[in-house]
């Protein structure tokens, strides 16, 4: 039912005003699952429950699915501190509005496609910044989409600070990394990749050896939760957090 109503009203609504009054309308929804058992850590709502959509848990407040609610924890956390600048690679509308009310804190969201909220639209492959300028990069679900993947992996290890943070996460498959390059329309790609927009799968394995090999020290984190967790996590996921040494010279 929440993604009838929502996709009726991106028919009859302009982007720009649904976006503007998001929260205003997601009150409503709010309404409905207003309660004391879980609690979403980005909006700091109490809830009876999250919305169940293609097995995620959404808040029906700040529109946050599982990975947004785990991403914003780990940063707040671990990682934010006051004064860091931030990049931000197509976040998603919730993380971008509790980002931008941080205090104390250079945040800059990028967007090359147009689809989500942004600041800049910086092509990760050739991002327009000198180097070594950022403390914290945040790539969630970004790599999976990118051809030329190692291009994009050189550059956010070249804009970051020695001793920054890259934060990353894709879908991640067991075994090696899937990609083949001759797989390019959208059909073959769904089939394949599992989204018509991906290029590729990677294992967690993959990906660490990828991003290690080109520079960055990997720390693989798991987390495993229960089905009733109060915050609304997903079971089990994975995050890689990157760090540049500080002795590396670009």
């Amino acid at each position: 039912m929440y993604l009838k109503i929502k996709n009726s009203a991106k028919q009859i609504i302009p982007k720009r005003i649904l976006y503007k009054y998001e929260l205003v309308f997601r009150w409503f929804w709010y309404l409905f699952y207003k309660g004391n058992r879980y609690q979403c850590p980005i909006c700091q709502k109490s809830l009876r429950n999250f919305i169940p959509i293609e097995n995620d848990k959404l808040c029906p407040y700040c529109g946050s699915l599982s990975r947004n609610r785990r991403l914003w924890t780990v940063l707040t956390n671990n990682i934010l501190n006051e004064g860091m600048t931030v990049l931000d690679f197509s976040p998603s509308r919730c993380l971008f509005r509790a980002m931008k009310e941080i205090p104390n804190i250079h945040y800059t969201s990028t967007d090359f496609s147009g689809d989500f909220i942004a600041d800049k639209k910086y092509d990760i492959t050739k991002i327009d910044v000198q180097d070594t300028f950022y403390d914290l990069i945040v790539c969630y679900h970004i790599l999976e989409h990118i051809e030329d993947d190692k291009q994009a992996i050189k550059e956010l290890y070249r804009v970051l600070k020695p001793d920054g943070v890259c934060v990353v996460q894709t879908p991640f498959k067991k075994g090696e990394i899937y990609e083949n390059s001759a797989i390019t329309s959208e059909v073959d790609r769904q089939n394949h990749f599992g989204q018509k927009d991906h290029v590729r799968l990677y294992s967690v394995d993959g990906l660490y050896k990828r991003l290690n090999a080109l520079g960055f020290e990997v720390e693989v984190k798991e987390y495993v939760e229960n089905v009733s967790n109060r915050f609304g996590f997903a079971e089990h996921e994975t995050i890689l957090v990157c760090r540049k040494k500080s002795t590396d010279q670009f």
